[in-house]
C-alpha cells in the first residue's frame, strides 16, 4: 500500500463514513440475528422466525418516502444532518420499546416494535447514503464505500456477537437497552460532522422531488436490467445468511460459541474483505471487481452445506464463516460503490433508496419462506440452493459492464 493510499484512509470524511456505517449496521441484526435468538429461547417455531423477516419491509420500500429527505430541510443542522438526527433519536426510542416486549407471550407486539425499528433504521440509511454520496468526491467514493461497509460490519458485530454474548448473562430487555445507548455515537457524529454543499438543481418542489428522480433514472438505457442486477447480485449470499443463527443452534453450538467464534471470526473476515475489496476496487475498477467478488461469493456458500454434514465441528464452523464473510465483505464494497455511481446528485436520497431497496428485497421477501425451505429440504440442500440462486446475477454482468462503459464515455 503506497503513501498516497494511506493518506486517503486517514481523513475526516473517511472517519465520518466509517462511523455512519456503524450507526446504520447496528440496528439491522437487532431485528434479525438477536431477535431470532430471543425467539428461539422463547420456544417460537422456526417457520414463524423465518416469516418475522417481513418486519424488514421498510428496507425494501424506503424509496417511497425518500423524496421527503431530498425536498425538505429541517430548521436545524442542514438538509442531511437535521433529518439524520431526528431519525437517530426515534430509532433509539424504538429499540428501547422492542426490548420491553415478550416474544413468547405477545409476538404481534414484538412485530410492531420491530417494524418501527426497521422503519427508522431504513430512514437513517437513506439519509446516510445521500450524505456519503454528496460528501465524497467521485474518486473517493470507492474507498468511502469500503469504509462505510466496514463500519456497518462493526455495528453488526456489536449487535450480533456482542448481543448474543450479553444474552447469556443478561436479560434480553437489558441487552436491547444497551444497544440503544450505543447509537448515541451516531448522534455525536451527526452533530460534529460537516453538512455537504447543496448540488445545483436540487428539487424546489415536492413534485420535482417525487417524480423527476424516477423519470431521470428510468429514462436511461437498460434501467430495468440494472435494477434486476442489483436485485440478484447478492441474493444467494443474503439467503444463506438469513437463518445462520438457528442453523448454528441446531448443530448444538451455544450462544456464547456463536457470539465469540462465529460472529467474531465473521467480523474480522468481513472487515478484511471490505478493506481488501476497497484496495482491489481502486486497482481494477468496479466492473472487474463485481465479476471477481461475485464468483468468489457463490463458490463459498457450499461451505455451510459441508458444515451441516460434518455437524458440531469448531474447525468446520470457523472455515465456513471465514470463507463466506471474507468474500461477502469484498462483494459488498464493490456493490455499494456501483450503486452510488448510478445516482444523480440532484436526487441522491431518492435514487440511492430505490437502488438499495432492490438490494434489500432478497433479505426480506425471498428470505421470508427460508425457514420453511430449510425444514423441507434440510440444511445441506438449502445452502446448495442458495449457491444456485447466485448464478442469475452473474449472468447479467456482461450487460451491466456494457452499460457502465457507455455511461462513462
Amino acid at each position: 500500500m503506497n503513501t498516497h493510499l494511506i493518506r486517503q484512509f486517514f481523513t475526516p470524511r473517511m472517519l465520518v463514513a466509517f462511523l455512519m456505517g456503524f450507526a446504520c449496521g447496528m440496528p439491522l441484526l437487532l431485528t434479525s440475528t438477536l431477535l431470532q435468538a430471543w425467539m428461539t429461547d422463547q420456544g417460537v417455531d422456526l417457520a414463524t422466525i423465518g416469516f418475522f423477516s417481513l418486519v424488514g419491509l421498510p428496507y425494501t420500500v424506503k424509496f417511497l418516502w425518500a423524496p421527503i429527505f431530498d425536498r425538505f430541510s429541517l430548521p436545524f443542522l442542514g438538509r442531511r444532518r437535521g433529518w439524520l438526527l431526528v431519525m437517530q433519536i426515534l430509532l433509539i426510542f424504538a429499540l428501547v420499546g422492542l426490548g420491553m416486549t415478550d416474544p413468547g407471550q405477545t409476538p404481534w407486539l414484538v412485530a410492531v416494535a420491530a417494524f418501527f425499528v426497521t422503519l427508522f433504521s431504513a430512514s437513517q440509511d437513506t439519509v446516510v447514503d445521500a450524505y456519503r454520496r454528496e460528501d465524497l468526491s467521485d474518486h473517493q467514493l470507492g474507498l468511502g464505500s469500503s469504509l462505510y461497509v466496514n463500519g456497518y460490519r462493526l455495528g453488526m458485530l456489536l449487535a450480533g456477537s456482542g448481543g448474543l454474548i450479553l444474552a447469556d448473562h443478561l436479560a434480553f430487555d437489558r441487552v436491547y437497552l444497551l444497544m440503544a445507548a450505543t447509537l448515541l455515537l451516531g448522534v455525536a457524529t451527526t452533530l460534529l460532522c460537516r453538512e455537504p454543499p447543496l448540488t445545483r438543481g436540487t428539487p424546489c418542489t415536492f413534485r420535482e422531488a417525487v417524480v423527476e428522480p424516477f423519470v431521470e433514472y428510468f429514462s436511461r438505457d437498460r434501467a430495468l436490467w440494472l435494477l434486476l442486477f442489483i436485485l440478484l447480485y447478492k441474493i444467494g449470499d443474503q439467503m444463506a445468511s438469513t437463518l445462520t443463527t438457528p442453523f448454528y443452534l441446531s448443530l448444538g453450538f451455544s450462544k456464547t460459541q456463536i457470539g465469540v467464534v462465529a460472529k467474531l471470526f465473521g467480523f474480522w473476515s468481513a472487515l478484511a474483505g471490505g478493506l481488501l475489496g476497497g484496495i482491489i476496487l481502486l486497482r481494477i475498477g468496479i466492473i472487474r471487481s463485481l465479476w471477481l467478488f461475485g464468483i468468489l461469493q457463490a463458490l463459498t456458500i457450499p461451505s455451510f452445506s459441508v458444515l451441516a454434514l460434518i455437524g458440531n465441528s469448531m474447525p468446520g464452523l470457523i472455515t465456513a464463516i471465514v470463507l463466506e464473510q471474507l468474500t461477502s465483505g469484498m462483494g459488498t464494497s464493490a456493490y455499494a460503490a456501483y450503486m452510488a455511481s448510478l445516482t444523480n446528485k440532484r436526487f441522491t436520497a431518492t435514487q440511492y433508496a430505490l437502488l438499495s431497496s432492490c438490494m434489500g428485497i432478497p433479505r426480506v421477501i425471498v428470505a421470508a419462506p427460508a425457514g420453511w425451505l430449510a425444514e423441507l429440504t434440510g440444511w445441506p440442500l438449502f445452502f446448495l440452493g442458495c449457491t444456485l440462486a447466485a448464478i442469475p446475477g452473474l449472468l447479467l454482468l456482461p450487460l451491466v459492464a456494457r452499460q457502465y462503459r457507455q455511461d462513462a464515455q
